[in-house]
């Protein structure tokens, strides 16, 4: 009897990864929808005209230096995902792009680097973060 307890959780264990392996592998397609995949560094672009409008809103609110909407918006992104090239800290700023419909932030944002008020590059994420793509004007 105790045989037959320890096959059949081995036999849970083993579905229970299967599933969680599943899901992980769908969440890998969707970040590969919106760009590079996690834990790669940032290496597709998106054309300006390509972004939501909310995006393109945001992207001429940068490089006119505003206003924004929310509080946090030009806070330094420290870049803890490593995605985007290495930088000393504060060269990363972050945005948020409003998603309509939201109650909060949303998970749309672009994070430019270098000076706030004339950004070397910038990158947009659908996803908070697990993925980037440089905009190209």
């Amino acid at each position: 009897m105790a045989a037959y307890a320890s096959i059949s959780s081995h036999a849970s264990k083993l579905a229970l990864t299967g599933a969680l392996l599943a899901a992980l592998a769908t969440g890998v397609q969707a970040r590969e929808w919106f760009g590079a995949r996690a834990g790669k560094p940032a290496q597709e672009t998106v054309a300006l005209a390509e972004l939501p409008i909310q995006g393109q809103r945001t992207y001429g609110a940068i490089l006119n230096g505003g206003p924004f909407r929310h509080g946090k918006d030009g806070s330094v992104f420290g870049n803890r995902e490593r995605l985007l090239p290495p930088e000393r800290r504060g060269h990363y700023r972050e945005y948020t792009v409003d998603t309509p419909g939201s109650r909060d932030r949303g998970a749309k944002r672009i994070v430019c680097g270098g000076e706030a008020s004339t950004p070397s590059a910038c990158w947009y994420t659908a996803d908070h973060y697990a993925s980037f793509r440089r905009i190209v004007p």
